[in-house]
């Protein structure tokens, strides 16, 4: 990527988000990151140094969303991380109430970004969205986790061609070892230790070799439409 490009990561302080910031920013671009807590702000912004700009944002706040990019104004890519803990419940355990939260930051937040980003994309931009694997490889108690993923392709694939010439793409994630598995079982480390081992790699990724697909599809423009799977070969396992 050009080194004078601006680059927004909303969910940017922690997890994939923080890494894509980093990987970004490392390679020279001027990184502009968002979350809704304040404290995560201030720390990914020390951490990244340099001319990081870190913005507190509910992305279930319409106003917020319009208000937040017309303050960053125009930018070259805009990534999108943002999402609650997993949530993996059997169906006759849901309620309606968490079912439409768990859509609302993931989803329609995604869904909002896009629109008011897209002024504000230079020439040659892109906006890249995540899904994760169990939008093709769904599991029992997964059935809102493997429907927003899904949803977000399609979303994908329909604003490629909407927002043409702007490329839009995904990262379809496996699993990945970041914080939100911590809040998401009780024993992380044991569970993602033992999925990781079930897989042609043998172990779980890393936020930094994810990062590195974001950075792929930013940087590639003659990718749009894309859905980038990055899972670990969970696909064939």
């Amino acid at each position: 990527m050009n080194t004078t490009q601006r680059v927004v990561v909303i969910g940017g302080t922690s997890g994939v988000g923080f890494a894509v910031a980093q990987a970004a920013a490392t390679q020279g671009s001027n990184v502009v990151v968002a979350s809704s807590n304040q404290d995560r702000v201030d720390l990914a912004v020390k951490r990244l140094g340099g001319p990081a700009e870190g913005i507190v944002l509910d992305v279930a706040d319409d106003a917020a969303l319009a208000a937040f990019f017309d303050r960053i104004g125009e930018h070259d890519h805009l990534v999108y991380t943002a999402g609650e803990s997993l949530l993996l419940k059997p169906l006759a355990d849901l309620t309606g109430e968490e079912s439409r939260a768990f859509f609302e930051r993931r989803f329609w937040g995604a869904v909002l970004a896009a629109k008011y980003a897209t002024p504000k994309l230079r020439p040659g931009g892109s906006i890249t969205l995540t899904s994760g694997a169990f939008a093709t490889r769904p599991a029992p108690g997964a059935s809102l986790g493997a429907s927003i993923t899904a949803a977000v392709e399609g979303l994908t694939r329909a604003l490629a061609l909407e927002l043409a010439p702007l490329r839009v793409n995904a990262v379809r994630l496996g699993a990945i070892r970041t914080e939100l598995w911590d809040s998401s079982m009780p024993e992380p480390e044991a569970f993602l230790r033992e999925y990781g081992s079930g897989l042609p790699v043998g172990r779980v990724g890393s936020p930094e070799e994810a990062a590195a697909a974001y950075l792929y599809l930013l940087g590639n423009g003659y990718a749009t439409g894309t859905v980038l799977t990055l899972d670990g070969g969970a696909a064939l396992a």
